[in-house]
C-alpha cells in the first residue's frame, strides 16, 4: 500500500509531536547557581583585595563593614536553580527535622567563625522538613531563588528560597 505525500506528512508531523511530548517529560537538570554570582562585582573586587588574615589577636578575623552592606545581585531575583551549601538551622521540629535554616558555603559559617557577608547566606524554609546526620554534611538546596532580607541572632541573609527539595550533596 502506497502513501501519499499528505499522509506521509501527517505521520512525520504526528512523529515529531509525540517526540516532543516525550522529550518534555524527561526533567532537565536545573540550572546550578555558584555562591559567587550572587555576589555583585564591588563586592568580589573587596574580597580580591582584603589583606592577609593575621591570627595574633583576639576572637576571629572579622570581614571590614563594606563588604557586610548585603548588596545583591538585581538579575539573580527569581533564578530557579540549586545550590550546594551547608545547614546552620533555624527551626527545628521535636523529631529534629529541619524545617527553616541558612544556607551558607562553607561549614561552620555563622557557628564558629564569623557570618559571611549576607548575600553569602541564604534564608531557607523547607515546610516538608529533612533531617541530616551532622551539620558537617553538605546539601543541595533546590527552589526559585528571591531577594529577601533576613536578620536574626546568627546572622543576616540577602537572599531566599522556599526549597522545593534538600538532598545530600552528590556530584
Amino acid at each position: 500500500m502506497l502513501l501519499t505525500l499528505n499522509a506521509r506528512a501527517m505521520i512525520a508531523s504526528l512523529g515529531l509531536v509525540v517526540l516532543v511530548l516525550v522529550s518534555g517529560l524527561v526533567e532537565a537538570k536545573p540550572r546550578e547557581i555558584d555562591w559567587l554570582e550572587l555576589m555583585p562585582a564591588e563586592d568580589l573586587a573587596l574580597l580580591e583585595s582584603l589583606p592577609e588574615v593575621e591570627h595574633d589577636g583576639d576572637g576571629p578575623a572579622l570581614l571590614p563593614d563594606e563588604i557586610m552592606t548585603g548588596r545583591v545581585v538585581p538579575e539573580m531575583a527569581n533564578v530557579e536553580g540549586r545550590i550546594p551549601g551547608f545547614v546552620v538551622p533555624l527551626k527545628t521540629t521535636k523529631d529534629m527535622r529541619i524545617l527553616e535554616f541558612f544556607l551558607v558555603p562553607y561549614y561552620g559559617a555563622c557557628i564558629h567563625v564569623p557570618p559571611p557577608p549576607p548575600n553569602q547566606i541564604i534564608h531557607v524554609k523547607y515546610p516538608e522538613g529533612f533531617t541530616l546526620q551532622a551539620l558537617y554534611d553538605p546539601v543541595w538546596i533546590e527552589g526559585q531563588l528571591t531577594i529577601e532580607k533576613t536578620e536574626n541572632a546568627i546572622g543576616a541573609s540577602s537572599y531566599s528560597i522556599k526549597a522545593s527539595s534538600v538532598e545530600p550533596y552528590a556530584d
